[in-house]
């Protein structure tokens, strides 16, 4: 008997990550969720820590004599910018490393298991919620993909939200 699932992909109830599968696999599953919460976490704490310096560094351009809007406005970008392609690379390695642990931690269907830039890739389209469609995750890797979907959204509202307050502060005094 064959499941159709919502990608389009067939799966038997007895393939390694289907539903009857490998969600009784409570260390596979567990070792997903820690390996999430990991990611989450060093994301987290490299945003805020990033946010910190760019507001330290900014207020210091501020005060320079002949600290121009461009360069401050510039400098707040790409290190916003620069964080976020760090983070994704970190859920795309965290993608690679439950490929490479095996099926039973599911699959990424659109793109080969053993490439990491196509996992980042993958980590990319979903920390920015774009979702192409072409990537489709299967079993509990898609815990992974979802929680990276809310992540990426909370961090890149929070860099909006930096960069609004930053910017709003400089033209203020300009």
């Amino acid at each position: 008997m064959k499941i159709a699932l919502a990608s389009g992909f067939l799966a038997s109830p007895t393939a390694p990550w289907s539903a009857q599968g490998v969600y009784s696999h409570w260390g596979v599953n567990l070792t997903v969720v820690a390996l999430t919460i990991v990611a989450v976490a060093v994301c987290v704490i490299l945003h805020y820590e990033v946010l910190s310096a760019l507001s330290r560094r900014l207020g210091r351009l501020e005060r320079a004599a002949g600290g121009h809007m461009r360069r401050r406005v510039l400098y707040g970008i790409f290190g916003v910018l620069s964080v976020h392609v760090v983070e994704i690379w970190v859920f795309g390695v965290a993608f690679f490393l439950l490929q490479r642990l095996g099926p039973l931690y599911g699959q990424v269907h659109g793109i080969a298991p053993d490439s990491l830039v196509d996992h980042v890739y993958f980590s990319a389209v979903t920390f920015t919620t774009v979702g192409f469609g072409d990537v489709i995750p299967s079993g509990p890797v898609r815990f992974l993909a979802g929680t990276e979907a809310l992540c990426g959204f909370v961090l890149i509202t929070w860099s909006a939200s930096f960069t609004y307050l930053e910017m709003h502060r400089f033209w203020r005094r300009d």
